[in-house]
């Protein structure tokens, strides 16, 4: 080959690069190498290299003063190659400028951790199956039995879910829920990084409204988890999400979560929800229904209007938060696109619902007493209402079903023989019962009736409701905290039922210095009895008897208040039921304790003392699982065993003479007391024997009315004042006598005499006996004359006559006293203190032969 055909080889060192770079630059930079007279040597020979400004610096280094021996020291790793992976710190940095990350190793290492999040995702996402929906997403029923052990009802499960097709679930609903809860749900991908940053950042700033959570992980939470709040059940849920939100279509997955979330209800689905809360499909409901359930869906224990459980999910306040939560999802729907604001103005009323049957099997009592040892196994586990409605539990509760039975029949004997709703509907339209029975040995509540039936539209649990005051059945616990803790009067000493204290009707009431009250109009308050009657002083024995205000009315002063209420709650009266008020009506039952609380409340006087706290609940499985927790209460002394027994004495005195002589019919050992309330808007009968403690509970209230108000009673069954002393005490002795045939009579423990006889102030100090001259021969004296009987006080109007057994004041005095108190107001209502009146066999039109007390009392 010729020479002139050879290409010479290119230059070493930078080539046409570092030629050009040479060009480039400013005259005088490069003083001091001449590139005019680089080599021409020919051809063949090797140029110079020519050093870039990275060798231009180092060379600069090298040739400076250095850092080693005899100022000719180099840079650090000058002259070695840095054979290390990452460059850190950095080689070809001094100071502190070597520990600065190069925009490479940053870059590199962020993109190496993505990577590994990326690539563990994709392992965890292959490794995590997903289950077989249709299985996990069936609920079980909840199995429910009596006392003795047999099946009382199986409720939960497939009953109350209906799965339905996307088709089946109007697009209002869709809308609805997905503005609400997950507005990228039509675009995530299962998960949705920035909604959890912003419920995250919501919970830090005092926001609320969404929860980090997409539509389609609590699906998988729903579906195929449970509830746990685990590290590892939030990691598998994450996993899943995102394999179904790859893998399925989003109508599947909005579907599924629709089928399977808890409204309340017992209603567990779309389709059940709809029935449940508006009685009709699911495919029929407005968009307000379907903003309504959308609300629902936030939480049903607080969002459901009916209620929940807690003292912060009463049915008021979740009707607030269920409004404010069903305007908020309808603006939302208009702020993300998802409704027309001509659309939302339309819907400005909140949805009426109506009530429906929850459960088939549901009938007569067995809805309320499910619904009870539900609340207490909830409440006693920490279980939510959504683990509940999941099913799989198997509850054993208290409940007798031969007593349930007769405590039903007594109730529905007595309606059937006096209210005629047809006949007096002004009067006889809305009456209410509620009863219940516990037993004292152990405190477990055996029967209750709660209504007329879940399958009669009735699900408020009348055993159960607070909010009807007790009346004349409080004065119990006045009693008996004088006698554990004494008055003003007897120096810090229990006082007997043998004290005597002023019960003439419209008597001033003294505070605890000893000064009148005064009531809104600056005047002294004075005391209404419910009879003008002239009483005088009577003991506390006789004043229970025949439950005479004036006498509680002062006692409660000259006790405490807080005595009286620590009394109270000592025997199982819960705190937030009684009455925060310190007047003279605190004493006449205007606190609100349910008929649970008050059979419960009374068997502690039966057991000398011993509180059981009521349980309906002694056995729970999950699983084949035996749940802990559900042991019976412990017993608690509530207060001295002689005062207890010296209550029951007094009440026993009730029962056999006074206002409760009705329940003597029941042919064994009884005590008890009777409540009635202003305008007979409630009447009570409380009572026990040594073994069983029941309440009875009758008032007058609309169930359709927002704000249901208790409503007078007066004519109820024809009876134109009703007591406490009649239609409850006919109940509770028809049912007592049922619940105890065939047990043997048992008597009451004999109460020891205690305390000191402390008079209330202005009682007349008992007249000396002479003692008896000596006489060789028996007094020629006739018997002294009985004394004359007392007149009877002139009120406003004329006072009530001897055989009006069922007189009432108010209409024949000329209306109210100024001060009335509500609570009972009962009492003698002609004759002498104490003696009988004549009393007719029965009033005409009154069915069931109801006739008044014979002893002279107005029936309380």
């Amino acid at each position: 080959m010729s020479e002139h055909r050879r290409k010479p080889p290119q230059p070493q060192g930078g080539g046409r690069a570092s030629a050009r770079r040479a060009a480039q630059q400013r005259p005088g930079r490069g003083a001091g190498r001449d590139v005019s007279t680089a080599s021409h040597s020919g051809p063949y020979e090797q140029q110079p290299a020519q050093g870039s400004r990275a060798d231009a610096r180092r060379a600069s280094q090298r040739g400076s003063s250095g850092r080693g021996r005899g100022g000719a020291g180099s840079a650090r790793g000058a002259g070695r190659p840095d054979k290390r992976l990452i460059n850190y710190p950095r080689s070809d940095r001094d100071g502190w400028k070597r520990f600065v990350p190069s925009w490479k190793l940053v870059s590199g290492t962020a993109f190496g951790f993505f990577a590994v999040i990326i690539a563990g995702t994709g392992i965890g996402i292959a490794m995590v199956s997903t289950p077989d929906p249709n299985k996990a997403a069936q609920a079980q029923n909840n199995v429910f039995y009596w006392a003795d052990g047999s099946q009382m009802v199986a409720t939960g499960g497939s009953m109350n879910r209906q799965i339905v097709p996307i088709s089946s679930i109007p697009r209002s609903m869709r809308d609805a829920v997905i503005a609400a809860e997950n507005e990228s749900f039509e675009t995530d991908k299962g998960v949705d990084p920035m909604g959890i940053a912003r419920a995250v950042w919501n919970m830090g700033t005092g926001g609320s409204t969404q929860g980090g959570s997409t539509i389609t992980q609590q699906y998988v939470k729903n579906t195929y988890l449970d509830s746990d709040q685990t590290l590892k059940r939030k990691v598998t849920e994450l996993f899943i999400a995102i394999r179904l939100g790859v893998k399925e279509e989003k109508d599947t997955v909005l579907a599924g979560y629709l089928n399977t979330a808890y409204y309340g209800r017992d209603a567990y689905g779309i389709q059940a929800a709809a029935r449940a809360y508006f009685g009709k499909d699911s495919q029929d409901l407005n968009p307000s229904e379907c903003a309504f359930l959308a609300a629902v869906l936030k939480g049903p224990n607080l969002y459901n209007p009916d209620g929940g459980i807690g003292a912060a999910a009463t049915p008021a306040l979740n009707e607030n938060r269920a409004r404010e939560r069903w305007a908020w999802v309808l603006d939302r729907e208009v702020e993300v696109g998802r409704m027309d604001p001509a659309e939302r103005a339309k819907h400005t009323e909140f949805p009426a619902r109506v009530e429906s049957a929850q459960a088939r099997g549901m009938t007569g009592q067995i809805g309320y007493l499910v619904d009870t040892a539900k609340a207490y196994v909830m409440k006693t586990k920490g279980i939510t209402a959504e683990q509940m409605a999941m099913g799989g539990y198997k509850i054993k509760t208290t409940f007798e079903k031969p007593k349930v039975d007769a405590m039903t029949k007594a109730v529905e004997d007595i309606r059937a023989g006096l209210i005629d709703e047809k006949k007096r509907p002004e009067t006889d339209t809305f009456v209410q019962f509620g009863a219940a029975s516990v037993d004292v040995k152990t405190g477990a509540l055996v029967a209750l009736y709660g209504g007329p039936g879940w399958d009669q539209k009735y699900f408020s649990n009348n055993a159960n409701t607070s909010g009807v005051p007790v009346g004349s059945t409080w004065k119990p616990y006045v009693l008996a905290a004088a006698m554990e803790y004494g008055t003003q009067n007897s120096n810090g000493k229990g006082i007997s039922v043998d004290s005597k204290y002023q019960a003439n009707d419209l008597t001033v009431i003294n505070n605890r210095e000893g000064k009148p009250l005064r009531d809104s109009s600056g005047n002294p308050f004075k005391q209404k009895n419910e009879s003008p009657t002239a009483f005088g002083y009577v003991t506390l024995n006789e004043a229970m008897e025949k439950s005479i205000n004036v006498p509680f009315a002062q006692l409660v002063f000259d006790v405490g208040h807080d005595k009286v209420k620590a009394v109270a709650k000592s025997t199982g009266i819960l705190e937030e039921s009684i009455n925060p008020n310190n007047d003279a009506s605190f004493a006449l039952g205007t606190s609100t304790p349910s008929a649970i609380r008050m059979a419960d409340s009374y068997a502690t006087f039966a057991a000398s003392g011993m509180h059981r706290e009521p349980y309906s609940v002694i056995l729970v499985e999950k699983n084949g699982e035996k749940l802990s927790g559900f042991e019976p209460p412990k017993d608690q002394r509530a207060m001295d065993n002689a005062v207890a027994d010296n209550v029951t004495k007094v009440l026993e005195n009730v029962v056999e003479n006074g206002t409760g002589k009705k329940a003597k019919k029941l042919g064994r050992p009884a005590a008890g007391k009777t409540g009635t309330t202003d305008e007979n808007k409630s009447a009570w009968f409380v009572g026990y024997t040594p073994e069983l403690s029941t309440s009875v509970v009758l008032f007058r209230t609309d169930p359709n009315s927002a704000e249901k108000k208790l409503i007078s009673m007066k004519g109820v069954g024809d009876i134109p004042s009703l007591h406490g002393g009649d239609i409850p005490a006919e109940i509770w002795t028809e049912y007592m006598g049922a619940a105890l045939k065939g047990a043997p009579v048992k008597q009451f423990p004999e109460a020891e005499d205690i305390g000191v006889t402390a008079d209330s102030a202005g009682a007349p100090s008992p007249t000396p006996v002479a003692p008896a001259t000596p006489s060789s021969s028996p007094s020629s004296l006739p018997p002294s004359s009985p004394p004359p009987s007392p007149s009877p006080s002139k009120g406003s109007g004329r006072p009530c006559k001897p055989w009006e057994l069922y007189c009432d004041p108010e209409t024949t005095r000329g209306g109210t006293n100024e001060g009335t108190n509500t609570g009972s107001n009962s009492g003698i209502i002609g004759g002498p203190s104490g003696s009988p009146s004549p009393s007719p066999s029965g009033r005409p039109g009154r069915p069931g032969g109801l006739t008044g007390s014979t002893t002279g009392t107005a029936p309380d």
